[in-house]
């Protein structure tokens, strides 16, 4: 029987996807790594949750998943405001959650993936990674970090002869979840969640969701004239009503 491992799989997309991969035969055992707990309403026996702070400095945990096949990095937080009001904690901790704690953790499957059995790795990114993101500038920039990375590293394991690939999923905002303080609703995310794994099952190294429907277009902008296109994303987000102050 196979099993898989969720880092942030106790809420939103993660927990979407960990649900889905529950409800495969194939698997025995999903083991979830977040900060919280999944709450009672979403609860399933194949859980096996671990509690755990990705700013902690002791990456130790992960080792003991050898058996997994199938990983799947969802954590990460971010907080729309000028940075102006960002604090330099904020900026540490974004940095270590969203972009360092991730490099550490495929650092500690990279054996795996650089053998021939696959194991499907992907990381949520976001679209943010591919452009500039005014009001969102220190959450773009983890994401761009962890962009570069994995087409970095997947170069990397296609020169080394594996057909395993980091699979980037990158999206725009995604409903349904709590990171806008929302609240979970897996009606919303199961969609999402279905397309990541069919994405992870393909070991496909990207994948934007709506990309022909929306960010193709968005990107073409941004090529075109990146400072144009920063404006019209500067007073969409303002637009928006995510903006809060303090």
């Amino acid at each position: 029987m196979r099993e898989a491992l969720v880092v942030g799989g106790a809420n939103g997309i993660g927990l979407a996807i960990a649900t889905l991969l529950a409800r495969d035969a194939a698997y025995s055992k999903i083991h979830i790594v977040d900060r919280a707990r999944v709450v009672e309403e979403y609860a399933c026996e194949k859980f096996e949750q671990y509690e755990f702070d990705l700013r902690d400095g002791d990456f130790a945990l992960f080792d003991r998943f050898a058996n997994v096949d199938t990983v799947m990095i969802t954590a990460g937080f971010g907080r729309l405001a000028h940075f102006a009001d960002v604090d330099e904690q904020h900026i540490v901790d974004s940095l270590s959650v969203n972009t360092t704690a991730v490099i550490r953790i495929i650092h500690h499957f990279y054996p795996r993936l650089l053998e021939r059995e696959p194991l499907y790795l992907g990381v949520m990114g976001s679209i943010a990674g591919f452009m500039s993101s005014p009001l969102f500038a220190v959450y773009g920039a983890s994401k761009a970090a962890l962009k570069i990375f994995i087409e970095s590293v997947n170069v990397e394991l296609e020169m080394a002869g594996t057909s395993n690939r980091i699979l980037n999923v990158s999206p725009g905002s995604i409903k349904g979840t709590a990171f806008y303080n929302g609240a979970n609703d897996l009606s919303i995310t199961t969609k999402l969640a279905e397309e990541i794994i069919a994405n992870l099952r393909a070991q496909n190294d990207l994948f934007i969701p709506q990309y022909d429907e929306i960010f193709r277009e968005v990107l073409n902008r941004y090529h075109a004239d990146f400072r144009a296109e920063g404006r019209h994303s500067y007073e969409y987000k303002l637009q928006s009503g995510r903006l809060k102050k303090d």
